[in-house]
């Protein structure tokens, strides 16, 4: 029974039926099935783009993307498992889902129950997270950087190695958006399901529901899978790994040396104007500057890029809030970016012909590769800014 799962025949007309016995999906017929749900999920994602684009302008699709994106997965798998029917993928591979212990077919508490976690608990995260991260972050530098000017202040203090607190402290702060990131746990799963062959996401995992082919199989069929890519993906992480613990022993190595002998590596640094400044890395602490060359933003700018050895912001080339530049373009509305609604600035075009600010469309393009206009196939490295 770990191998196969049976449906045993009844006794029939005082005749027993024979057992037909169903082997477990492999690993490359359910990333098929995956990702032909995506292909269709897509489809019906630039469908209800569409719909949203001609109600309220390209701006509120382009804003809406990641819920449009929600409520089209919710919308498909809705349609199908929620209901207890094959997606389309399962449907082109000929698997059927089945819960793991009762080798019965998914009960709706199981199919519900993953439905919500794949699609709506992701969504929430990315919602959650970020003001999550900025309040942790603003808190942990806080109670460092009161520990920094403790230390400094005492010079007893400042000889003593780091409390075991502090140095917790300081690899959260470091390393705040990889811990409170999903992506390890995604990574982990990934690898295991490459040498089971079981649990594609981590939902189907907690829930327990595995695929199963509709169609017997013959001795000469043979079984592959992906152990190779689990291999590969252990191995990465391993060295992910080994490379983290290098580098968190190497600060903490260096955030125990007294103040007065790790120099620069512990504490601070006095600049130009005689105002000091944290070395450490993982404060943000605001850089505080005197000024010499009064009010003009421009020349502060320069003097604090050349202190911090930063390159200075470059300015738009072409900003066509300049009356005078691009006059060939004639009119308020066709100096303005649909999808800013601003006046363009790097005026750029498309290869439908389409022009819009190099920054919105660029970043419109890495999300989908369309015209926000017309919807024709549209790269990133394809679009062309315009001179003169």
């Amino acid at each position: 029974m770990s191998d196969y799962v049976r449906e045993s025949g009844s006794i029939e007309a005082g005749r027993e039926q024979p057992d037909f016995s169903y082997p477990w999906a492999a690993a490359p017929d359910i990333i098929r099935s995956h990702q032909k749900d995506a292909y269709f999920q897509s489809v019906l994602l630039g469908r209800l783009e569409a719909v949203i684009r001609s109600l309220y302008g390209s701006r509120t699709a382009h804003n809406w993307t990641a819920e449009a994106r929600t409520f089209t997965e919710l919308l498909y798998l809705s349609l199908t498992t929620f209901v207890g029917n094959r997606t389309l993928g399962e449907e082109y591979t000929d698997v059927v889902q089945v819960e793991h212990d009762t080798h019965r077919l998914p009960s709706l508490f199981r199919r519900s129950g993953y439905i919500l976690s794949s699609v709506i608990l992701p969504y929430a995260l990315t919602r959650f997270l970020p003001a999550f991260r900025r309040r942790l972050r603003a808190k942990l530098e806080s109670t460092l950087r009161k520990e920094h000017t403790r230390r400094r202040s005492s010079p007893s203090l400042s000889k003593q190695p780091a409390s075991k607190t502090f140095h917790l402290q300081e690899y959260i702060l470091k390393h705040l958006d990889a811990i409170t990131s999903p992506s390890a746990a995604y990574a982990l799963s990934l690898a295991v399901f490459y040498f089971s062959g079981a649990y594609y996401s981590l939902s189907k995992r907690a829930f327990g529901l595995r695929y199963v082919f509709t169609r017997k199989l013959t001795d000469s069929d043979q079984r592959v899978g992906y152990e190779v890519l689990g291999i590969l993906l252990a191995l990465q992480m391993a060295v992910q790994g080994y490379l983290h613990v290098q580098d968190t022993w190497r600060n903490v190595q260096t955030t125990n040396l007294p103040s007065n002998a790790a120099g620069l590596a512990g504490g601070s640094a006095v600049i130009d104007g005689g105002v000091e400044i944290d070395t450490d890395a993982t404060i943000s602490a605001p850089l505080l500057f005197e000024t010499h060359h009064g009010t003009d933003p421009a020349a502060q700018q320069a003097h604090i890029s050349k202190i911090t050895n930063t390159p200075q912001p470059r300015p738009h080339r072409y900003d066509l809030h300049d009356e005078q530049v691009m006059q060939w373009i004639d009119g308020k509305q066709q100096r303005k970016c649909t999808l800013c609604l601003e006046p363009m600035k790097d005026p750029s075009v498309t290869t439908c012909g389409h022009v819009f600010c190099w920054t919105c469309v660029t970043d419109w393009l890495r999300e989908q590769p369309m015209c926000p206009l017309c919807r024709q196939s549209a790269l990133v490295q394809h679009v062309l800014p315009l001179r003169g």
